[in-house]
This record gives C-alpha cells, sequence and structure tokens, in this order.
C-alpha cells in the first residue's frame, strides 16, 4: 500500500510530486479508517436490530431499496463523477450541479409520492404507501448534499469524510435501535435511513465551506453531460444488476423469506464494501492523475488488484466459513434460514470489489461508454437467467441466488476484456495478481476447518475459527515473503510511530 502510493506520488502530470504522495497516503489510511470503523459499527447495530426485528420487517424495508438507489442515481445523474474527473471544478460547476440535484429531487419525490400505492400494490404489502412516502424523504434531503460530497472525494478529505461518516452512524443506529426496542417495528429501519442521510449533510456543510449561489446556470451541466450520462445509465444498471433480487422476490415470495435474503445480502455487502470502500475513496482521483502514462497506470492498477485481492479473499470467504456459527450465535436461530443465501452470496461477494476496480478503470480513462455497455450487457442476461432460473427450473430462493452468484463472477471476464482494451492488461496478468490469494485462502480454511472440526460449542467454535484462519494467513503471508503484505506492514508502522 505505501509503494502504491509511491507509484502514485511520482506522475509526471505533478510539478511537486510529494504533496501528491501525502495525500495518497494519508487517504488511504483514513478511507481505510472510515471502512473499517464504519463496518464494525455496522455490524454491532446490525446484530442489535436483527435480535429485536423480524424478518418481516427487513422485508418490508427491503423492497423499497431497489426506488431509493433508483431515484439516487437520478438525481445525482452520474454528476458527482464527472466533478471529480474535472481537473480544476469552478464554483459554477458545483453550484450548476447542486441546483440539478435539487430540482431532480423535488420532481422525482413528487412522482413516488404518488407511485407509493401502486408500489404498495406490487408486493402486495399495503403498509408500503405510507413507509415508501417517509423512505423516500432519504433521498430528496441527500440532493442538498450531493456536491458538496463531490468536492470532498475530489480533494481527498478522507478524514473528514470518516468523522462526519461515524457521527452520522452513531446517530442513526442508536435511534433505529431505541425505536425498535420501543415497538416501531420496520419504522425503525426507515427512521434509520432517513436520519442517517440528514446528519451527512449537516456534516458535509460543516466541513466544506462552498455554498450555492442563486446565480443559477446550467450550463456546466450541459458541458458534463455526454460523460455523466453515461454514468447515470450504468449506475442505474448496477442498481437493479445489485437489487434485481430483492426486488424478484419481493414479487414472487412471502416476506419473510425476502427479509431472509435481505439480511443475508446485507452481510455480505458489508464485509465487500469495507474492501472496495476503501479503495474506491482513492482510486479514481489517482488515476485521474496518471490517465496520460499507459505503463505507469498498468503498473499502478496491477497493485490495486493485488491490494485487492489480499484483503477481498480471507474477508468475504472467511465469513461464509463462519457463516452458520456467526448468524446462530450472533444473530440468533430465528435467522438461521439465511445461512446457505449468506454463504453462497459470500462466495460471489469475494469477487465483487474487483467490479470496483475494473470500473473506477473505465472511469478513469474517461470511457463511460464502455462503463456502460459493459454493465447493459451485465444486467440483460441477469435478469434473463435469474427468471429463467424461476420459471423453468426452480423456485427456491437459494437456487435462483446460486445462478445469479455464478453469473457475477464469470462476467468478471467482460471487464478484463475491457482492461486489457484500455491498458494492456493480459489475462495471464490479472490471473497471476489474483489467483495465489484465492488458492491460499481455500487453504487456510480448509486447514483451519479440520483443525477445529472437533468443536461442538457454537462460540468457541466461532473463535476459533477467526483466530486460526486469520494467524494461518498471516503466516503464509509472512513465509511466502508476499510484497503487498509486507507495504501494508511498513504503512501501518508508519502511521504508528507519528
Amino acid at each position: 500500500m505505501c509503494n502504491f502510493a509511491t507509484l502514485i506520488a511520482i506522475s509526471t502530470m505533478e510539478d511537486n510530486p510529494r504533496p501528491l504522495k501525502e495525500r495518497t497516503e494519508q487517504s488511504l489510511f483514513w478511507s481505510m479508517l472510515n471502512n473499517g470503523t464504519l463496518q464494525v459499527l455496522n455490524i454491532l447495530f446490525g446484530v442489535v436490530l436483527a435480535r429485536l426485528l423480524t424478518p418481516g420487517d427487513y422485508g418490508i424495508v427491503g423492497v423499497l431499496t431497489i426506488f431509493t438507489l433508483i431515484a439516487g442515481n437520478l438525481q445525482s445523474s452520474g454528476f458527482t463523477q464527472a466533478l471529480i474527473n474535472l481537473k480544476e471544478p469552478k464554483h459554477e460547476d458545483y453550484n450548476s450541479v447542486f441546483w440539478f440535484n435539487v430540482t431532480t429531487s423535488v420532481i422525482l419525490y413528487t412522482v413516488l409520492w404518488f407511485c407509493a400505492p401502486l408500489i404498495a400494490d406490487f408486493f402486495h404489502q399495503p403498509v408500503l404507501t405510507d413507509v415508501s412516502r417517509f423512505v423516500f424523504l432519504a433521498f430528496l434531503f441527500s440532493s442538498l448534499g450531493i456536491a458538496h460530497a463531490a468536492f470532498m472525494y475530489k480533494n481527498m478529505m478522507n478524514r473528514e469524510i470518516a468523522i462526519i461518516n461515524l457521527i452520522a452512524l452513531l446517530c442513526s443506529g442508536g435511534i433505529g435501535i431505541v425505536l425498535a426496542f420501543n415497538g416501531y417495528a420496520y419504522w425503525s429501519l426507515a427512521w434509520q435511513q432517513v436520519i442517517y442521510i440528514s446528519i451527512l449533510n449537516l456534516g458535509r456543510y460543516y466541513f466544506v465551506k462552498w455554498r450555492p449561489s442563486w446565480h443559477i446556470d446550467f450550463g456546466p451541466v450541459k458541458r458534463m453531460f455526454g460523460f455523466a450520462v453515461n454514468i447515470l445509465f450504468t449506475n442505474i444498471i448496477n442498481t437493479l444488476s445489485g437489487q434485481i433480487l430483492t426486488f424478484i422476490f419481493g414479487r414472487f415470495f412471502p416476506i419473510a423469506q425476502v427479509g431472509n435474503f435481505t439480511q443475508a445480502n446485507k452481510w455480505n455487502t458489508q464485509a465487500n464494501t469495507f474492501v472496495s470502500g476503501t479503495m474506491g475513496q482513492v482510486v479514481q482521483p489517482v488515476l485521474v492523475k496518471v490517465v496520460d502514462d499507459k505503463e505507469r497506470q498498468k503498473r499502478v492498477y496491477r497493485k490495486l488488484l493485488r491490494f485487492t485481492a489480499f484483503f477481498a479473499f480471507p474477508v468475504m470467504l472467511g465469513l461464509a466459513f463462519v457463516a452458520k456459527e456467526f448468524v446462530e450465535v450472533v444473530l440468533g436461530s430465528k435467522w438461521i434460514e439465511c445461512v446457505p443465501l449468506l454463504q453462497v452470496l459470500c462466495v460471489a461477494g469475494a469477487f465483487m470489489p474487483f467490479y470496483t476496480d475494473y470500473q473506477h478503470l473505465a472511469i478513469g480513462c474517461k470511457r463511460s461508454d464502455l462503463y456502460l455497455w459493459c454493465n447493459v450487457g451485465q444486467i440483460v442476461l441477469q435478469i434473463g437467467l435469474i427468471l429463467l432460473c424461476y420459471y423453468q427450473f426452480s423456485q427456491s430462493i437459494l437456487v435462483v441466488v446460486t445462478v445469479y452468484s455464478v453469473f457475477m463472477i464469470l462476467w468478471l471476464a467482460a471487464w478484463q476484456a475491457v482492461a486489457r482494451h484500455l491498458i494492456g492488461l493480459k489475462w495471464r496478468e490479472a490471473i497471476l495478481d489474483i489467483v495465489p490469494f484465492m488458492l491460499i485462502t481455500v487453504a487456510v480454511f480448509a486447514i483451519t476447518y479440520f483443525a477445529t472440526i472437533w468443536i461442538e460449542n457454537n462460540v468457541l467454535l466461532l473463535i476459533a475459527k477467526v483466530l486460526i484462519g486469520a494467524t494461518l494467513y498471516i503466516i503464509v503471508m509472512k513465509l511466502a515473503k508476499v510484497r503487498i503484505f509486507a507495504e501494508c506492514l511498513e504503512f501501518i508502522q508508519k502511521k504508528l510511530k507519528r
């Protein structure tokens, strides 16, 4: 990781490379701290809420996620990434995007408010009329802070981002637990979402001194539109890809089964977000700096792939490995039906952070068209396979999730073809960067399984699996003299000395 920052720092696009190196290292540190802290807190709040609420409560709010996310895509319309991709965005650029977001959000919320009864009818849940109208307030409020968020990401203000996210999560999670404890059921989850977004915006306004002006000019939005519209459509497609199962399940299966899937997918998402989110806050701004030097960009990107593989496989396959014990001990026996779903999702989830890497590469190379069409192909084939599986072969949620997961792993081949076109990354190079970490992880957990097979107590078994698996992985990394592991240790040691 230290070497990753060094490669970025010597970019010929910078007259003074030292400041970029320092900003990159600081951003990586705060990004990792941010995502790590948030995941720990999400786990704690998630555990408490899972014990207080039922699968049906999670199902009610879970089926609304696709509408909230798509509305969020439409309101930002890809202009967040467009602002980040500008080398020196001006006040007029941020102001134009701000007013565009606000205007779009008001229109979208009005439309969704009237569509709420239709949504309730589609999922056969009358309570969704009122719940959806309230939950959709979250994206309406978020429009007020999108331009400020872009400013923070553009300037790598990851320390401030970490502070804001921490405060927002603590407040919203705490209020959600209080409401759940007092019997507010699914409303506690709805309030948690709205409060989280509201506090995020307050924090952004505190740290970012930029303020919108009443001089409204959509000229900058028009100039960014060509790039942003591809990002918009791709973000919508990514949302559909990530939420299509919940949407389909919400239509055809009992709400309690949807809740089990939502719970499993929640933990899978939180785990792989720790990896992809850590790099996602830094990668695009950094790749923009080296876009004119393909060889340097390729070296930086291969370092990124190795860094992702180093973390993704032990985290995601590890969660699949301890899924049964984790659910029974931490969440409670009422969630036991989500165990096989969580295991399958985590196996596919081990590969999901690579999607983030490939997508940031396409955006950093200013090829939002490739970013768009690769995702279009993915969602079209994905929906076709899911529906075919449901109607022709099986109406089991587990079978549908398995087909979905296998497809997501295989579709990485399409993204690798894009990477080869953009920076000349060969298949052999990508495999050498990724596969060794996967094989080491599988071997480590196989040894751990046989070493702990005699333990019957679930609490002891969970602890033993985590400790033995983590220890063996570190030992193998050390004995094999894996460079990325040594660089991470060097970086941590340097931070501790400061």
